[in-house]
């Protein structure tokens, strides 16, 4: 069955990764565009004031404080977003983190743990979210990256975390889609290096303060991205001239990508020391701000 989504205007979306960076963007612009939101993460009371202003706004909004990383808190947003709204129409899995060191480097229990963010947090929102977008249609949409499929040095298990999001996204398509024919649209977005907070929040081995390199794409990009993927069935979308261009060199050329990668290294780091090292991975950190520090 192909999936029939609805128009933004008549949908309940729930977002994770709400509080920050390309999940605010995508709360933000999709309760413009007439939806109904729940916004997800860890930090509740940056959630609460970014949800008043969106109701001050004439939007409706709720948000429920979770840890994507613990199923039976996913499965509280499902229970929020049924009991305030009635059903979910689509859900984007948002929430992401990463480290910053080489990966002889970075301890086992920091490894594990974003998995935990990364991948287990997709998939804790994918098999929470499926049994309500089966019952009515819907979409699901996870965020990977271009480094679902290209290698980035000192983010090396960032890169392997969204290996896995591909993988996991495309088995679960083929399942939910054509095996099943269910009236659910699941779609991978992939972007390229984007100006959220997501480098000083990172977990950071490196003696410097951690940077994404240039150019970045404006969060709310992406966000137009996930919402084109709400309301017309996608499979896939990169976003971002770079994205296309660094996987179209890894299919292509292999080895030229991994020379091409090695000159990321410097465009990694800033001329200053660490300020934060430990990040947000073990802690709430959200700051209701969308835009990181850019180059």
């Amino acid at each position: 069955m192909s999936p029939s989504l609805k128009p933004l205007n008549q949908q309940v979306i729930v977002i994770t990764g709400a509080s920050s960076g390309i999940g605010l963007a995508t709360a933000q612009d999709a309760a413009r565009a007439g939806a109904r939101v729940v916004l997800a993460a860890r930090s509740g009371d940056v959630l609460e004031a970014v949800v008043a202003t969106l109701v001050a706004q004439g939007h409706e909004a709720i948000h429920v404080a979770a840890d994507v990383a613990e199923r039976d808190q996913v499965q509280r947003i499902a229970d929020a977003a049924i009991e305030r709204f009635g059903r979910i129409d689509t859900w984007a899995n948002v929430a992401g983190a990463t480290i910053y060191g080489k990966l002889e480097e970075v301890s086992e229990a920091d490894s594990r743990r974003l998995f935990d963010v990364n991948f287990w947090g997709i998939v804790h929102g994918s098999l929470v979210a499926l049994p309500h977008l089966r019952r009515h249609g819907g979409a699901l949409i996870n965020v990977g990256s271009e480094a679902s499929e290209v290698a980035i040095p000192l983010q090396g298990m960032y890169s392997a975390s969204k290996h896995a999001v591909k993988g996991f996204t495309d088995a679960l398509r083929i399942e939910v889609e054509g095996v099943d024919g269910a009236p659910v649209s699941i779609t991978l977005i992939e972007p390229t290096a984007v100006n959220t907070p997501l480098p000083e929040h990172a977990r950071n081995y490196m003696d410097r303060q951690p940077k994404l390199p240039t150019p970045q794409l404006d969060p709310h990009k992406v966000a137009a991205a996930i919402l084109h993927a709400a309301a017309t069935p996608t499979r896939a979308t990169k976003v971002g001239l770079m994205a296309v261009l660094d996987v179209a060199v890894e299919k292509m050329a292999p080895g030229l990508a991994d020379k091409i990668a090695v000159l990321q290294v410097p465009r990694q780091q800033r001329d200053e020391a660490a300020r934060d090292p430990m990040g947000n991975l073990y802690r709430a950190r959200g700051d209701g701000i969308v835009y990181g520090r850019g180059s």
